[in-house]
């Protein structure tokens, strides 16, 4: 017969056994040691920097283990006051995507929201590498974009559930953060965070640091470069689109420079980074999406800007130019391979349509030289003669468009349809 006091017991490495069931996620047979020995849920572990069982979970990723040991853990044994298992706690739950319990345990204890753990890691930092707890950042089928908001569908209750909690994360952490100082951001490697999050493209995370501290869309990283002027970078449409919501401001934003002397036109004018040029297929097709990008930073920025040059003296064109030349060069390539290629498959289309066009099926009469079918079947017939005509006329055309891709000067507004 086992003692209430024996469970207590380490082993070598300084583990106690409900420590060990944690890490198996062996949940019933943690609930029996409980019940046996209370205290075990506030004995940490002599290694792993004195772990209470209920991180040792989390560490391990054991959700059902998790959520059982945090709620017969005393909660005061997560405060911040009482060393680092609280801290580490959240960023584990956070890690592991565990957001019910993260939720619970923030809104007791809000200041491990702004706390580092022994690695210096904050919760805003993982929530910043964690695209998929936000709607933004989630890739949903066409057909689940279309029934999201739909309240009683099963299948996607769970993500709408995990985005609802991980913004309400967000909340907790920014409300915590409006008592920090600049100093505290600056230890809190702030300018980083929101890069990631940019960088991840998480519209609900920028949106909500706006809420709570606005003048956070004045400051400047070491480039001088602003929330707005990373998404240009970045191409995060989403995040630079609320810059219209600045009203007035907007302006004034639009005239920042970073320490480079680049202007916001500048900065649209940069080649886009890999992983949003490989979003769209066609090295055409992503040309014109530079072009479009330009042309819409271009609408807010004021004419003088237009023409003003940075530390190299290149106004935003000539950047714009320089650092597309090869995918210009990419595009025109691509454009004229696919247009060779369905050239040869239109010209087999409308030699087909130009023979049938004068082989009557059914043959003619004799006497009046008029097709057979005409007056067995005009019905059918007049069918058939509308869709060869139009498969002729379609195929021409196609034929006259190819053949004006081929013999195109290939300039960078072309390709701006």
């Amino acid at each position: 017969m086992i003692e209430p006091s024996d469970l207590g017991l380490i082993n070598e490495y300084g583990a106690t056994a409900l420590s060990l069931a944690a890490v198996c996620g062996a949940t019933k047979l943690a609930k029996m040691m409980v019940i046996k020995n209370t205290n075990l849920v506030t004995m940490s572990n002599d290694h792993e920097d004195g772990q209470l069982p209920v991180v040792v979970a989390a560490f391990y990723g054991q959700k059902n283990m998790v959520r059982y040991l945090y709620k017969v853990t005393p909660k005061y044994e997560l405060s911040p006051e009482k060393g680092e298992n609280g801290v580490k706690l959240l960023n584990c739950l956070i890690t592991d995507e565990i957001y019910d319990v993260a939720l619970l345990l923030l809104k007791q204890y809000p200041k491990l929201g702004v706390t580092p753990d022994r690695s210096g890691n904050y919760a805003l930092k993982i929530l910043a590498h964690k695209p998929s707890a936000f709607l933004s950042g989630s890739k949903f089928a066409f057909w689940e974009k279309w029934i999201y908001d739909l309240p009683e569908i099963k299948s996607i209750h769970h993500k709408k559930l995990v985005h609802h909690e991980a913004v309400e994360l967000l909340r907790c952490i920014f409300q915590e953060m409006r008592m920090l100082t600049n100093a505290d951001l600056e230890k809190m490697d702030i300018d980083t965070i929101i890069y990631d999050a940019i960088k991840h493209g998480i519209l609900e995370f920028i949106r909500e640091i706006l809420k709570y501290k606005p003048d956070i869309v004045w400051k400047k990283d070491k480039k001088g470069r602003t929330i707005f002027a990373h998404a240009i970078v970045l191409r995060q449409e989403k995040i630079f689109s609320l810059i219209y919501s600045l009203g007035t401001k907007r302006s004034i934003m639009a005239r920042r420079h970073d320490v480079f002397r680049n202007n916001y036109l500048h900065l649209a004018a940069k080649l886009s980074p890999p992983s949003q040029l490989e979003r769209v297929s066609g090295a055409a097709l992503q040309m014109q999406r530079e072009l479009q990008w330009f042309k819409e930073v271009e609408g807010i920025v004021q004419p003088k800007l237009k023409e003003e040059s940075n530390e190299n003296n290149k106004t935003p064109e000539v950047l714009f130019s320089d650092e597309h030349k090869q995918l210009i060069s990419d595009a025109e390539s691509w454009m004229k391979n696919t247009a060779g290629s369905s050239m040869i498959v239109g010209t087999l289309i409308a030699a087909v349509m130009f023979t049938t066009a004068f082989t009557v099926p059914g043959g003619n009469k004799n006497d009046s030289g008029l097709p057979t079918m005409l007056e067995t079947k005009p019905g059918p017939f007049l069918i058939f003669m509308v869709s060869n005509a139009l498969s002729m006329f379609s195929s021409s055309t196609s034929l006259l468009m190819f053949l004006g891709i081929l013999t195109a000067r290939f300039a960078e507004r072309d390709l701006l349809i």
